[in-house]
């Protein structure tokens, strides 16, 4: 496996790689990479030629007082997981190679960007946008995996390579979880002990508003907002932001509940900021 750190050689070996009628591949990441990293790699892997995994703590997605600084970053780790998942590439560039000068350029998606983490984290979402259409610049027509435990990241993402018309497909790929149900994190590591013991509740509510509308036949999203924030609210170490019900295409609320929606939560848990979510259908409505 090769380690780049310039965006022109990773276009390059890309272009190299399809002109040999290779398919690419792109795994996205912030780096601290764990088994969900690995099973986005191991899933381009399995679908491409050639998988580049790009290591990059992007300073435009962190807000004022998040954990820029403090991120973990162990790129030779990093490089290790990825190699024993099938990458080809890791593409490892500093702020500079990817910021040579301030950007004056945000790509911003309008609506789904301002509610649930866009909401609490105002400009998170443009910075996301904004490094994402980078590189698939960089990377070309390719195929590129997120997973499904950033699900408004995912349908951002989505969103703008409809609206600019870019040579990507992406793939979305399930959450991993520990045994106990809490979705692998690269914050998890900031948990103390008594934290991770606690952190499983996200899941727990969010199963609590997936029963009471597939068992129970709830279709008031008020009644399984309340059932998430019931079971959300028996952990005192559990700050909760949200538990909302929202429609999988673009978040929006709906007013009854009549079709597969997505169930999301987020909330802190000392240092860490920790999201989650759940699809859930109707009975009878399953295609």
């Amino acid at each position: 496996m090769k380690v780049a750190h310039e965006p022109a050689e990773v276009r390059a070996l890309l272009d190299q790689a399809r002109s040999e009628g290779r398919r690419t591949g792109l795994v996205p990441t912030l780096g601290a990479l764990h088994a969900g990293h690995r099973s986005l790699v191991r899933r381009a892997a399995a679908d491409c030629d050639f998988v580049v995994v790009s290591v990059f703590v992007n300073p435009l997605q962190f807000g004022p007082g998040e954990d820029f600084g403090s991120y973990p970053r162990d790129l030779e780790g990093d490089c290790a997981q990825a190699e024993e998942a099938g990458a080809h590439l890791v593409f490892a560039p500093s702020q500079e190679a990817m910021y040579p000068v301030p950007p004056l350029t945000t790509v911003r998606v309008e609506r789904l960007s301002s509610v649930l983490e866009g909401r609490s984290r105002p400009g998170h979402f443009d910075g996301v946008a904004t490094v994402v259409t980078k590189l698939f610049a960089i990377a070309g027509p390719c195929a590129a995996y997120f997973g499904e435990k950033d699900y408004q990241q995912l349908l951002v993402v989505r969103r703008l390579v409809t609206d600019l018309s870019l040579p990507v497909v992406v793939v979305a790929c399930p959450t991993v979880r520990e045994p106990d149900g809490l979705a692998l994190s690269s914050r998890n590591r900031y948990l103390s002990p008594p934290e991770r013991a606690a952190a499983p509740v996200l899941y727990w509510a969010l199963l609590a508003g997936k029963r009471a509308i597939e068992e129970e036949g709830a279709t008031d999203p008020a009644q399984v907002r309340a059932a998430m924030r019931a079971v959300a609210g028996r952990e005192p170490l559990l700050a909760l932001d949200y538990a909302e019900v929202a429609s999988p295409e673009d978040l929006s609320s709906p007013a009854t509940i009549t079709a597969e929606v997505r169930l999301l939560i987020a909330g802190r848990l000392g240092r860490a900021r920790l999201i989650d979510n759940v699809s859930a259908t109707p009975p009878g409505t399953e295609a």
